[in-house]
């Protein structure tokens, strides 16, 4: 079993000097797209290990799954720059996938100039929840991280520094600069360790998230010893306790050094691998500060924007952005819903084909469309009863015929109990 062993000799390179983009890098994008054919034609999703790679478990001296846990969550490592795989099949139909895309980033009439532009985290990151891809991460401590999309010949760049933050997107040489940017504050008043977007970008946010979210509903075992980025690291098997999630286990690979987490890989309760998002290869050295220093690209168009304020110090990172996004938060851990309203207004879905704006490509003038949510959505969907139901391996989402939604990884019973449907 390799989906979560998977193991790289050497360090990282460092493709950020002097704070520009990698498109700059020719040496990169040759790098990035033999390896991503190879794992596309061979690995299949699966993290590939290198034939003359020792993946025998290590020997590591005996913990216990509470001493772990606890490990992980008191870590004091806050730097590292590495290159990250992410491979999701949560069967989430492309359509709904591209009326996310659009709602959150790309829908006319939203941000500056009266559209969202295509470099906006919320709307490029939704993509990260379908296919393979990789990334390239620094970080050291809390207010400076990097995040690079690299994917085929284009890329994409997220960068905070301080209270600044930087993306660019260089399909379209668009980017966003939004200015009062805080880390989110822990309950003690130090600064957080919530992920710079919204979507897990690393092993260490999405362990934190099933970890912390989901404690009280879970039963943690310590399975074993891996090898995964040339690292020892333990391996935690975490199940939920009770019925009525779709998930049916998260491996989380542990660094035996450092107690960072290496790899998290989710499988469905049919056993299927739905997540797997793990380093390829990684440094715990702090990088150097020009890392998170960005210089713009000739020609770039730009958006401003104003962060959205940090969180009240008794109110976690997932109860903030729920707020913030006009969400309800039913029941906890395993088993937790979220309910929305639907909005009235159309929104922007992109085509499938990708190009230019206005040439075949994402965006108003071509490849796309203004959609009703409401219709788009239910038409989805299955009947059921209290609505349509949207149905994938891990999610399940049930729109009632108010408009109403109730997603979460849970079954439909679950929605429908949430929903008060008899």
């Amino acid at each position: 079993m390799t989906d979560d062993r998977a193991t790289a000799g050497g360090g990282p390179a460092d493709e950020w000097q002097d704070g520009a983009p990698y498109r700059s890098r020719r040496r990169t994008l040759v790098r990035v797209a033999v390896p991503l054919a190879v794992t596309a034609a061979i690995a299949a999703g699966v993290g590939l290990v290198p034939a003359l790679a020792d993946t025998s478990p290590p020997e590591l001296p005996a913990l216990t799954a509470e001493q772990l846990v606890a490990k992980v969550l008191g870590s004091q490592a806050e730097t590292l720059t590495g290159t990250v795989s992410v491979t999701a099949d949560l069967g989430v139909p492309s359509q709904l996938l591209g009326a996310a895309a659009g709602g959150l980033g790309g829908a006319p009439g939203g941000g500056s100039g009266g559209r969202s532009s295509g470099a906006a985290p919320e709307a490029k990151l939704t993509g990260l929840l379908g296919g393979e891809h990789r990334l390239r991460v620094a970080v050291d401590g809390p207010d400076r991280q990097r995040i690079g999309l690299q994917e085929q010949l284009a890329g994409y760049e997220m960068i905070r520094n301080g209270d600044q933050v930087w993306t660019w997107d260089s399909s379209t040489n668009e980017a966003v600069h939004l200015t009062g940017a805080r880390p989110d504050a822990k309950a003690d008043g130090h600064p957080g360790k919530s992920p710079l977007t919204g979507v897990p970008t690393t092993p260490q946010e999405a362990a934190r998230q099933f970890l912390t979210a989901s404690a009280g509903t879970t039963t943690v075992t310590v399975d074993g010893t891996v090898n995964v980025a040339d690292q020892k690291a333990y391996r935690l098997s975490v199940k939920p306790a009770g019925s009525g999630s779709t998930i049916g286990e998260v491996r989380i690979a542990v660094a035996a050094d450092n107690s960072v987490p290496l790899s998290v890989v989710v499988k469905g309760t049919d056993g299927g691998t739905v997540l797997d998002v793990h380093f390829t290869e990684v440094s715990f050295a702090a990088p150097a500060a020009k890392t998170f220093e960005f210089t713009l690209p000739k020609g770039a168009k730009v958006t401003e924007r104003k962060a959205d304020p940090a969180p009240r110090a008794e109110v976690t990172p997932e109860e903030a952005k729920a707020a913030a996004e006009g969400l309800n938060v039913i029941g906890e851990g395993w088993t937790a819903v979220l309910s929305a309203k639907l909005p009235t207004d159309d929104v922007f879905v992109a085509a499938e084909a990708k190009g230019p704006r206005g040439k075949g490509g994402h965006g108003p003038g071509g490849g796309g469309k203004l959609q009703n949510p409401l219709a788009l959505v239910k038409s989805l969907g299955k009947p059921v009863a209290g609505g349509s139901l949207i149905s994938t391996k891990v999610l399940n989402v049930l729109v009632t015929d108010d408009g109403r939604v109730f997603a979460g990884a849970v079954t439909l019973p679950v929605l429908q109990s949430a929903a008060g449907v008899k």
